[in-house]
């Protein structure tokens, strides 16, 4: 079961999910769909829907969590798989930290949801390079954290390297063709 647009914005709103986030996964769903489409052209058999879904739906927690000392993508997860939007809460599940034991030469939804949220520094669409450059100011201030960062930092760009490869775009021009494309000119 995949909840529709409505839907996901009712959810949003059901969920108290401030403004700013909101946004935020506004624009992450622009980015996901917009890769999604271009993946597609070049072979690949992703759900639009499950993508639009994820993306518009992968911070749902994370105020409640960020409040409760949680991990918000596993409480996100769990909160959809309650409501049973199993598909889903899979994606958002792993948009902080994608499973490792899927395979690295499959795209799947929700490797797209994980590095479109990467690519979006609040409600701009960012490089790789700025968005962890961000993170490690905020949350890289103790040792542990700031490893964890690097890695993931690290594993994003394999996967910026192998998502780009099947496409004819770099990732450096995401920025302005996903802007036209999805009508986020200037932000949000």
């Amino acid at each position: 079961m995949v909840p529709t647009t409505v839907e996901c914005y009712n959810l949003l709103q059901q969920y108290n999910v401030p403004e700013n986030i909101v946004q935020h996964s506004r624009v992450v769903n622009g980015v996901a769909l917009y890769l999604c489409q271009e993946l597609n052209l070049h072979g690949e058999s992703l759900d639009r829907s499950r993508v639009e879904a994820g993306a518009l739906l992968h911070d749902i927690a994370k105020m409640e969590s960020v409040n409760r000392g949680e991990n918000h993508s596993q409480a996100g997860g769990l909160l959809l798989f309650r409501l049973g939007y199993f598909e889903i809460a899979e994606i958002v599940r792993q948009h902080v930290v994608l499973d490792a034991k899927t395979p690295p030469d499959r795209i799947t939804e929700a490797a797209v949801v994980y590095y479109a949220d990467k690519r979006v520094k609040h409600t701009t669409i960012v490089s790789l390079t700025e968005r962890f450059r961000d993170l490690k100011e905020r949350y890289g201030k103790e040792p542990a954290g700031l490893s964890f960062l690097i890695d993931l930092e690290n594993q994003s760009l394999l996967l910026e390297k192998h998502l780009f490869h099947r496409l004819s775009i770099w990732p450096e021009s995401l920025n302005s063709i996903a802007d036209e494309s999805i009508g986020l000119s200037g932000g949000v």
